[in-house]
């Protein structure tokens, strides 16, 4: 039986998924206050986002939650352990705690954890109240989790972390290692530094999520792209390395492969962070101490703003990038 070349792209054209890339754009600190909320709300709606990642130690989480079940926003556990107050009844005195009965902030915290003094039993503990808070807010366990302030990757923690995700049967985590970040020398010291030592800590976390079978995305982006940093063209040049990773090479098509071709492609995975939304207003928001000027920054606005541009959804469908959420991977 002689099959034409054209006979063949036809088939392959009709059995081929359309998408090269499954991206799931994750619109994380949801909960951290109503204007927040709202702004990641109508980015979502918008097309600009498609998954959000839930603060349930945050002032508006209930009302984020809300949100999520009236317009049906993918929705995951942004779990935290460096800002605000805790959620887990169980850690007074804690050495999760400063003075003041507050997680000890971003930096802080890994000055802790360094210094040896933090008890892995009270990470523990204040990881599955999170779980377990998130799952009475939402009615359902989280369809993904992951680190604020990236947390969850570090030593000891990540130990952890997995236990947790692996107990509640949640498959899906971050693994903050961006391609090409190392090229981003626009970036002020201070921040290529801290970005460094988070994709080092990164690198040490996949075979403790691995031996937990907890998974991730084929690639990860965010950490060159926030804030100022982000434009059409900061998204599109990062998103550039998982395009290409997305590009099979050409090859004979042989007519009794034709469907082990079609049926065996798989479209490349990523997940893009970013933090839209309305900016805080002062002494409004936050996990227990008020918003922080990451918060209350301009900058929410222009995200919010830059991922819903119409040129930017086009390029997308233009390019074959699906946009998802994790339980669509």
């Amino acid at each position: 039986m002689i099959i034409s070349l054209e006979s063949v792209e036809q088939q392959v054209k009709w059995k081929m998924p359309q998408a090269r890339v499954k991206l799931v754009v994750t619109g994380d600190d949801f909960g951290y206050c109503e204007r927040r909320n709202q702004g990641i709300v109508d980015c979502f709606r918008a097309g600009g986002i498609s998954n959000v990642s839930l603060l349930v130690n945050a002032i508006s989480a209930k009302h984020a939650a809300d949100l999520a079940k009236r317009y049906d926003i993918p929705i995951g556990l942004h779990a935290n352990l460096s800002e605000g107050l805790p959620v887990s009844q169980e850690l007074k005195g804690s050495t999760l705690l400063n003075k003041d009965g507050f997680f000890h902030g971003k930096m802080g915290f890994r000055e802790v954890l360094q210094s040896g003094q933090l008890q892995m039993s009270e990470v523990e503990a204040e990881l599955r109240a999170q779980v377990n808070l998130f799952n009475e807010l939402t009615g359902h366990m989280p369809r993904h989790m992951d680190g604020h302030q990236h947390v969850h990757v570090l030593p000891e923690v990540r130990e952890v972390f997995g236990q947790v995700l692996s107990d509640f049967g949640i498959s899906y985590t971050r693994v903050p290692i961006e391609p090409g970040l190392k090229f981003c020398t626009y970036l002020p010291s201070h921040l290529r530094e801290f970005n460094t030592q988070v994709e080092r800590d990164a690198v040490e976390s996949i075979e403790v999520f691995h031996r937990y079978g907890i998974r991730w995305p084929d690639v990860y982006l965010g950490l060159s792209t926030m804030g100022r940093n982000m434009s059409p063209s900061s998204l599109k040049r990062a998103l550039s390395f998982t395009l290409e990773a997305s590009a099979s090479p050409p090859g004979s098509i042989e007519t009794d492969s034709i469907d082990a071709i079609t049926d065996s492609y798989q479209p490349i995975t990523a997940e893009l962070m970013v933090h839209p939304g309305y900016p805080s207003q002062a002494h409004k928001g936050g996990c227990g101490g008020g918003p922080d000027e990451f918060s209350q920054s301009s900058d929410r606005l222009h995200e919010l703003n830059t991922l819903s541009e119409p040129a930017l959804l086009t390029f997308y469908r233009h390019q074959g990038i699906h946009l998802c959420a994790f339980e669509d991977l």
